[in-house]
């Protein structure tokens, strides 16, 4: 198992991921992390088919003060292109209120081959008739990232 956090407030752009400033790293070499970035490199098995990750993110979001109040989300990506099933939406009833936030997703990363990975701020709008607010606040972020297979 590997462990990844960012406590401080962070203010994420839209599409863009959330950066993880500590961690307690993968013992096998499974997944790879800078710290201070927002990529990982989940590795894939060099003797079986597969590496399955159980990867699971919990955090706090909010918009900032001065933002319009609309449903913000997160997602796990998967080579840049967000898990539309691991979208976590939150719609808080003011500026600058927080909510809690938690993504799962599973992730199979064929034989010889590599995968990045991140958690994303993308638009938790869904009717299309609103734009998303341009930036969150995200704060309290953990990332597990599991190899179950």
């Amino acid at each position: 198992m590997a462990e990844y956090l960012a406590n401080d407030v962070q203010a994420v752009d839209l599409n863009t991921p959330i950066i993880f400033d500590a961690s307690i790293p993968c013992p096998k070499g499974n997944v790879f992390h800078e710290d201070q970035t927002g990529i990982f490199i989940l590795r894939g098995s060099s003797t079986n088919r597969f590496a399955r990750y159980q990867v699971t993110f919990n955090g706090n979001i909010a918009i900032p003060t001065g933002g319009a109040v609309s449903p913000i989300a997160v997602a796990i990506a998967v080579n840049g292109e967000a898990r539309p099933t691991s979208r976590a939406i939150f719609t808080p009833a003011a500026v600058d209120t927080y909510g809690n936030v938690t993504s799962t997703a599973i992730v199979t990363v064929p034989a010889c081959c590599c995968f990045s990975l991140s958690v994303r701020y993308i638009s938790g709008v869904t009717d299309g008739t609103t734009d998303p607010t341009p930036t969150i606040n995200v704060t309290n972020s953990n990332l597990e990232i599991n190899r179950i297979a």
